[in-house]
């Protein structure tokens, strides 16, 4: 089938296949794609709107024994040099900053750190609860599993402890590629990808928001791509837990599996993943671009590419940093940025509610 017809039953309202997405990513046809995409985009968001969110990346700590392949920001167990765990008062200042900024939430991601177990989340995250007035978006799949284990409990009954503590939502992290031939050359002590799956099926059983990711562009396929989208869209039929889609390229600087990587993908195929991503999971309701790999022109190319929201304007970011990509914003440059590229800014929550509105340009 053509890109023509393709596009032309996706406008209709007709779920386009996994062979079709591949067909599209193979065609090149960028033009094409990113006017369905972004007419898609359209009927789901509200047209002429971009949304953006101010929080923080808060890494509690850089201590992981899981050695993946493509992280620069990870230090092993015993590392007293480099590794660390973030005092309780360096978390509670962090937090009071993001609010004076205006923030809304706090991520918290911090790897597998063998010496913190479940108690020491539950009483973290109900200190932060009874001080501060913000959300919770915090614990990759990943992470729940090392807890789990570490409590021995399922992840479910993990879950329901955190939620319990103060766990608001999930984020998406540690989902790479879900395709196991991938992991297993680029993260084979995480998660496989039932595991991450079947935990994100938890978290959504539980009345839990999350969102969903893919970090793209190193010894995957373009069909392993694919697949991994197919099992975004399939769970997302089974309870429409996932709240939006963020994909980003692996970046290669200070790690392990540079070596093996043979393709740096360009903004180009950046901005058609996206395109596709956004026809293809017609059932998950936001696509956020990029900008922290990508950097703000892409980022706000991506805008008319199926994207509806910018993300975070990143107070803090740790994880891609570490692997030499550094970019930085401010509330008032996302609102230019958003107003530059033709639309109208909006600050959302985690739960994509309005915080605040902005005029058009």
């Amino acid at each position: 089938m053509s890109v023509a017809e393709v596009l032309d039953r996706a406008l209709e309202g007709e779920r386009i296949s996994e062979a079709d997405a591949a067909d599209l990513l193979r065609s090149r046809d960028l033009v094409a794609v990113g006017r369905a995409a972004n007419e898609l985009r359209n009927r789901r968001s509200e047209p002429g709107v971009v949304t953006f969110i101010v929080d923080r990346n808060l890494n509690y700590s850089n201590i992981c024994y899981t050695d993946c392949a493509f992280c620069a920001f990870y230090r092993r167990p015993g590392d007293a040099r480099e590794g660390y765990v973030l005092p309780r008062a360096v978390i509670f200042k962090k937090i009071e900053e993001t609010l004076a900024l205006g923030g809304t939430a706090i991520l918290m991601q911090g790897g597998h750190n063998p010496d913190l177990g479940l108690d020491w989340y539950e009483d973290l995250f109900r200190s932060i609860k009874a001080r501060y007035p913000i959300h919770l978006h915090a614990l990759s799949p990943s992470e729940i599993q090392h807890v789990a284990r570490k409590a021995r409990l399922t992840p479910s009954e993990t879950l329901g402890r955190l939620r319990d503590a103060g766990l608001d939502s999930l984020p998406g992290g540690g989902a790479e590629v879900l395709v196991d031939r991938v992991r297993k050359i680029i993260s084979p002590k995480k998660t496989t990808s039932g595991e991450w799956l079947s935990i994100m099926r938890s978290a959504h059983r539980l009345g839990m928001s999350t969102t969903a990711t893919m970090m793209w562009g190193h010894v995957e396929t373009l069909d392993e791509r694919v697949e991994h989208l197919r099992l975004i869209r399939e769970l997302q039929d089974e309870l429409h837990g996932f709240r939006a889609f963020i994909s980003w390229t692996y970046q290669p600087d200070n790690t392990a599996l540079a070596p093996q990587v043979s393709w740096n993908p360009t903004s180009f195929d950046y901005l058609l993943m996206q395109a596709v991503t956004r026809i293809y999971l017609d059932n998950v309701d936001h696509i956020q671009s990029s900008w922290v790999t990508q950097g703000t022109k892409i980022g706000q190319v991506a805008l008319g590419f199926g994207a509806d929201d910018m993300g975070s304007i990143m107070i803090e970011e740790n994880v891609v940093s570490a692997a030499g990509t550094t970019y930085r914003a401010t509330t008032e440059d996302f609102v230019h940025y958003i107003r530059n590229a033709g639309f109208r800014p909006r600050q959302r929550d985690t739960l994509y509610r309005t915080v605040r509105e902005y005029a058009a340009a």
